[in-house]
């Protein structure tokens, strides 16, 4: 019988879980890409894990991620992790603009969006959680990449693309990596520590949650960037996929790393998408789990593909709001699929080397 989850690992990760199963405890950081609506692909899985899996933490979990993962894992972090990823999905699956909507109409929206997502005590949970410790990515921005004018936006972009090209290390001097991350007792400092592009590292206080997630998630072109931080270092934030799509990052981590991922593709930057050379480093994922939807499940929903941006402009409003709550729906057959395999080791012969896809 066909699985609709596909397992990926490198050696280290998967020579652990063959000799130990799927135990939550081997596990003390999740990660989450950006990738907008292609998310609720995982929703299913989300709930899972959000709701069961790591449900009895004791010890910490290091959570990381840009755009919508870090959406995610903000919901992850609350006091009520169900309700918060289940009106996330709802709000934004249902999410309709006028026929050409500007970055401000897009961005009033995402605004309000996350104002429901956090409720009233959400940032407070989320900053002050001692289980779930979050880290989440943002760019800042250099140069034209700051301005609001979309041509001199766009011209900023594609001079970063041009350079990123040629060496994903020339981001650096257009989009700088912060890491928002929690603080308590135990970790006063960032519990990810990445020496591959410069990288400046901020806590997160209740006071912030709001403005840094709207941050990463604002797509250019697509959100207004964000114009401060508070008390961060003046400038233009703006999505942390920019930097990290696909986060192909060295954790550094003792544990393994759980990477719920939309599919069997991993890109280091938004600019990267396109460049068929530019990989992740397979010595950044020898201690990770990516799952993935597999290619049959892919294969059986609306239009064979998952939920993407591009479907609010190829889709009216009815449409697409009909096919994404498909995909939503679908989305709790990885959850079951892996749910056997956590308390079965159903299919656990099948997990795949992840040197195949990296």
């Amino acid at each position: 019988m066909s699985s609709s989850i596909e397992i990926y690992a490198g050696q280290t990760a998967r020579k652990k879980i063959l000799e130990q199963g799927f135990d939550s405890a081997l596990f003390d950081v999740m990660a989450g890409a950006s990738g907008g609506p292609k998310w609720f692909t995982l929703f299913g899985l989300d709930k899972y894990l959000f709701g069961e899996f790591f449900a009895q933490r004791q010890n910490p979990l290091h959570t990381i991620g840009s755009s919508a993962g870090s959406w995610r894992m903000a919901c992850l972090a609350q006091k009520d992790p169900l309700r918060a990823i289940e009106t996330l999905a709802h709000l934004y699956s249902h999410t309709v603009y006028s026929n050409k909507p500007d970055v401000h109409e897009i961005s009033d929206k995402a605004e309000e969006l996350l104002k429901e997502v956090l409720g009233d005590s959400g940032a407070k949970e989320i900053a002050n959680n001692p289980i779930i410790q979050s880290h989440f990515i943002v760019a800042k921005a250099k140069g034209l990449n700051q301005s609001e004018n979309k041509a001199v936006q766009l011209l900023g972009l594609i001079t970063a693309a041009t350079a990123n090209s040629l060496s994903r290390n020339h981001i650096k001097h257009f989009f700088e990596r912060y890491i928002f991350h929690v603080q308590n007792s135990s970790f006063e400092q960032s519990f990810f520590q990445f020496d591959d592009l410069p990288t400046k590292y901020e806590p997160l206080t209740a006071e912030r949650v709001h403005h840094t997630l709207m941050a990463s998630g604002s797509i250019p072109l697509v959100l207004r960037g964000i114009q401060s931080i508070p008390d961060a270092p003046k400038g233009v934030y703006r999505d942390g996929g920019i930097v990290d799509y696909h986060l192909d990052l060295k954790f550094n981590n003792k544990g393994l790393v759980l990477y719920p991922h939309f599919f069997p593709t991993i890109k280091p930057g938004w600019f990267d998408k396109g460049l068929k050379s530019r990989n992740a480093s397979v010595d950044n994922y020898d201690n990770v789990v990516v799952i993935t939807p597999s290619r049959s499940h892919v294969k059986s929903l609306p239009y064979q593909k998952i939920s993407d941006r591009k479907d609010f402009e190829v889709l009216d409003a009815d449409s697409r709001i009909k096919y994404w709550q498909t995909v939503l729906d679908e989305s709790h057959r990885m959850a079951d699929d892996f749910q056997a395999l956590v308390e079965k080791n159903q299919g656990i012969d099948r997990i795949i080397e992840i040197e195949s896809i990296l």
